[in-house]
């Protein structure tokens, strides 16, 4: 059984039961009436729950299933700022509720209740629309309060460094101000950054500009799984740098006015403020050199600490596919890089012995040719039989 059929029973019965109540109640207490006829009730008692049977899924069961689609469909940050925004109108419908109360001819009973749905729809709805303004107003306000504390310790190390130099008589050089480092999206969602910064090779401060952040928030936002579960990750790895003290990291608000997409106010914070881009966005990459910004690529960087094969040295390699050509086999080392063995697709599947060849570097990245040492091993072996018979038949000709 439904459960829509569960709830028009339930709805029939109810109605049933107020029909009689409400009937006898009007007979004895109300008014010295005759108590209704029996068949009167029973016909007042038929409609009743004929038309509860048909309304009661409508007021109750499908009501109740929408309103958890709703809230199923909507994100966490949907439902958040709905909460903040609906307390907030409620809170303004109570003190409008105070003068309404004393209005003439019954208005002061029924507008409290209007002014709380009304202004509990208008605050909802609000919060929810502009949520991204609201959470840039909570962020900007905690940023500029760690910038004001920021600001208050360096002063305090300002004067205790006087102090000590008061004390010691002494000069200390000033410090040289830290380099600032920009960070684009791509970077922030690859999450290798994270893993980099915790090795110290990256000097000065990590600097995320606004309009970065906000472009990963869209992302994690998205209706798409993927885009979604990559704007989360984003989100995520920018977290573990705050809590990383190995490198600094800084969310700045400034923007540049007159761009519109994220890569060209990129460029531009960084020819006006002289400080590198860290990417793995080769359109990025390219654009910034054009313009003679300094660019981190972190796909170079893997590229360059790879292990180095030289020609002539052995390795172990599994043959895993076809290659192009007739006869090859394709095998890959541990960081992916692909090795092309000639006449090795006979050893398909299986763990062979080669001896690299050349190596060939690409835009893609390394490549590395080479043979596999066993059929070099049966070649020379092969020679050598072929050559023995030759030398015995010659001796017995001398």
């Amino acid at each position: 059984m439904s459960v829509n059929t569960v709830t028009r029973i339930i709805g029939a019965l109810v109605a049933i039961g107020a029909a009689i109540s409400i009937s006898l109640y009007r007979a004895t207490t109300l008014a010295p009436l005759p108590l209704p006829v029996p068949w009167v009730i029973a016909i007042i008692a038929a409609v009743s729950a004929i038309a509860a049977f048909i309304i009661t899924p409508y007021i109750t069961v499908i009501p109740f299933q929408w309103v958890s689609h709703k809230i199923r469909a909507a994100s966490a940050s949907d439902l958040v700022s709905a909460a903040i925004g609906l307390a907030i109108g409620l809170i303004l419908a109570v003190l409008l509720a105070i003068p309404l109360q004393y209005l003439p001819f019954g208005l002061g009973q029924i507008t409290p209740f209007l002014g709380a749905v009304i202004f509990g729809y208008i605050g909802l709805t609000t919060a929810v629309l502009r949520k991204s303004d609201i959470a840039h107003l909570f962020q900007s306000t905690i940023a500029r309060r760690r910038e004001r504390d920021r600001d208050r310790d360096r002063e305090e190390d300002r004067e205790r460094g006087k102090k000590r130099e008061s004390e010691k008589e002494a000069v200390v050089p000033p410090v040289a101000p830290s380099m600032q480092i920009l960070l684009d999206t791509s970077t922030i969602i690859d999450g290798r950054i994270a893993d980099i910064s915790q090795t110290g090779f990256i000097i000065g401060t990590l600097v995320v500009p606004r309009f970065v952040l906000n472009e990963l928030q869209r992302i994690a936002d998205s209706a798409d799984t993927m885009r979604r579960n990559r704007g989360r990750r984003g989100l995520e790895i920018l977290n573990r740098l705050q809590k990383d003290a190995t490198v600094p990291i800084e969310i700045v608000d400034t923007d540049v006015e007159g761009i519109a997409d994220v890569d060209g106010k990129l460029v531009k914070i960084a020819r006006d403020q002289h400080c590198p881009i860290i990417t793995n966005d080769f359109n990025l990459n390219r654009v910034a050199e054009l313009q003679g910004v300094k660019v981190l690529n972190i796909n170079e960087l893997a590229n360059a600490i790879k292990p180095v094969l030289l020609p002539g040295e052995d390795i172990h390699i599994k043959i895993m596919q076809d290659g192009k050509e007739l006869g090859q086999g394709v095998g890959y080392l541990d960081d992916g890089t692909m090795i092309v063995v000639e006449n090795g697709r006979q050893f398909m599947g299986t763990m062979v012995e080669v001896t690299v060849t050349r190596v060939l570097q690409t835009v893609a990245g390394r490549m590395i040719f080479a043979h596999p040492k066993q059929q070099a091993n049966a070649s020379s072996a092969a020679t050598s039989a072929a050559i023995a018979p030759q030398s015995s038949l010659k001796q017995r000709q001398a």
